[in-house]
């Protein structure tokens, strides 16, 4: 096999791991992800696809208080599903910088009020590799592009 394709494999192995991670509701695997440098820019719909509007509401990656939110979500909610398929995966020349383009479906329900939360649409996930690890980045929200 050779380097692209080892790399290829590498940040597909890192999508199929975060979705784990969302499917066994298991936020300790979530937070081991991501490079120290995560930030998470989020749209406030799908269709909202001018950044201007964009907000960051989880800030710069802090492992104790994403894994405490997201502690927080799988208390208040139920996961009906957690639909994933990867479009495309990139690596950059160096080998050493890449993405993968997500379409999710992602269905929460609150527990008490039985209300939706829904998570749909494509993501671009970014991932760098670091001290001979792959990790987790940068993530657009998710986007409608159909």
């Amino acid at each position: 096999m050779d380097e692209r394709q080892r790399a290829i494999n590498e940040i597909q192995s890192l999508v199929d791991a975060e979705t784990e991670a969302w499917n066994n509701l298991d936020a300790e695997a979530l937070v081991a992800l991501f490079h120290s440098d995560m930030v998470w820019v989020w749209p406030p719909d799908a269709q909202s696809h001018d950044p201007e509007s964009w907000v960051m509401p989880m800030g710069r990656f802090n492992a104790a208080r994403w894994k405490s939110d997201w502690t927080r979500l799988f208390d208040q909610f139920a996961l009906v599903h957690n639909r994933r398929n990867t479009v495309r995966i990139e690596v950059s020349e160096q080998f050493d910088g890449g993405f993968a383009v997500v379409d999710v479906d992602t269905l929460w329900v609150n527990k008490q009020d039985r209300s939706e939360f829904h998570w749909a649409g494509r993501a671009c996930k970014v991932y760098v590799k670091a001290q001979g690890r792959w990790l987790f980045i940068h993530q657009t929200g998710l986007l409608q592009y159909r």
